[in-house]
């Protein structure tokens, strides 16, 4: 939700602010889109099945949910083939070919993405604490801290590239970023959590979420979907985009959900 709100409509607002409009590749917009909308379907099915009383218990609901895992992890390596083999024509930015600058040594980007992901796991791990105990002060939800509180931080990174892109007038890589990593959220790293938990988790994970972030999930990836259709935006858009993320932030910080 952060994403493909917040992140895409500051990217938006962002570079709008610098130029009259930006123009992008709305074909890599819009297969993030569909993934996005194969990871809600996802996520709706076992609330749906459970609200109907459909399934006999949690012995199902964990079977249901390896079982769209599996199909979700599927569907995002498929996607990578798509566009990054079989037709990978369609998702290139020509426009800025020629500007980039050369690119790392694969086994050096390895090397250094290795290294980073050992500094950040500690650091990871002493922010949600820190986050949570602040959180108590505060008197915030679980949800709101989950959703905005640490979604915004620990996104700070992948904003800050994608704020500077947009600023550069290359929102091809200002979209990638925002939908590509809100795919990968939903379609692989949620789903193989799902699969580990039986592995290294105290207890099985399941895809059975509140429905009302269900919800803001399906309403985020539409809001999404429609404003990137064209292929060309505005700092309005922008606007629009975080004024629906606000809602949904005061929505969980005034009524956050009931614990069950």
């Amino acid at each position: 939700m952060t994403n493909t709100l917040f992140l895409l409509g500051a990217s938006f607002l962002v570079g709008g602010l610098k130029h009259h409009v930006q123009e992008y590749n709305h074909a890599t917009a819009r297969l993030d889109s569909a993934l996005l909308f194969l990871a809600t379907i996802a996520l709706i099915s076992p609330s749906a099945i459970l609200k109907a009383d459909l399934v006999p218990g949690a012995a199902a609901t964990q079977k249901l949910s390896v079982a769209l895992a599996v199909l979700l992890i599927a569907g995002y390596g498929l996607g990578l083939l798509f566009s990054l083999k079989t037709h990978r024509e369609f998702f290139s930015g020509a426009e800025h070919a020629e500007n980039e600058e050369p690119a790392w040594p694969i086994g050096l980007a390895l090397i250094m993405l290795g290294a980073i992901t050992v500094l950040v796991a500690p650091v990871s791990e002493i922010f949600v604490e820190s986050v949570q105990k602040a959180a108590e002060t505060f008197g915030m939800s679980q949800a709101f801290v989950g959703f905005i509180v640490v979604a915004l931080v620990g996104g700070a990174a992948e904003m800050a590239v994608a704020f500077s892109a947009a600023r550069k007038n290359r929102l091809d890589l200002s979209v990638g970023i925002a939908l590509g990593s809100a795919s990968q959220i939903a379609l692989f790293v949620g789903p193989v959590l799902v699969l580990l938990s039986y592995a290294i988790g105290p207890t099985p994970m399941d895809l059975q979420f509140w429905p009302g972030a269900v919800i803001m999930v399906f309403l985020s990836t539409l809001v999404a979907a429609f404003t990137t259709n064209s292929g060309r935006s505005a700092w309005f858009v922008g606007v629009l985009l975080l004024l629906v993320y606000a809602v949904f932030a005061v929505t969980l910080y005034l009524w956050p959900p009931q614990a069950h």
